[in-house]
């Protein structure tokens, strides 16, 4: 596969608001002159399970220039319940969190 820097890409369509997995699939294909689909579904899915795999262990993800993936923990807490307004217990959790790097900040604004 060659890979080639892309000023722009606009492969989402007019009607659609965000990028499908599909579309995503359908996007590195085109950027890295991949041979096939399946082939490029299948490095797609490999990025989004390292990236799985290695949060569920309890460790962050650097993607220089992208941004990083963490794992959050909350703590335990009170809460209420909007429709009867009853005091609830919410359990301790832990949570994926993302922090944007600053070549996506800085394409976003």
């Amino acid at each position: 596969m060659k890979f080639q820097k892309v000023a722009s890409l606009s492969f989402i369509s007019e009607s659609e608001e965000y990028m499908t997995k599909e579309t995503l699939i359908d996007t590195v294909m085109q950027v890295a002159e991949a041979e096939s689909r399946p082939q490029t579904k299948a490095v797609v899915d490999a990025v989004f399970e390292s990236i799985t795999k290695t949060l569920s262990r309890g460790e962050d993800v650097a993607i220089t220039g992208f941004g990083t993936f963490s794992v959050a923990k909350y703590a335990a807490r009170m809460g209420v319940n909007p429709k009867t307004g009853e005091r609830i217990q919410i359990a301790a959790s832990t949570r994926p969190k993302f922090k944007a790097g600053k070549s996506l900040k800085d394409a976003v604004k």
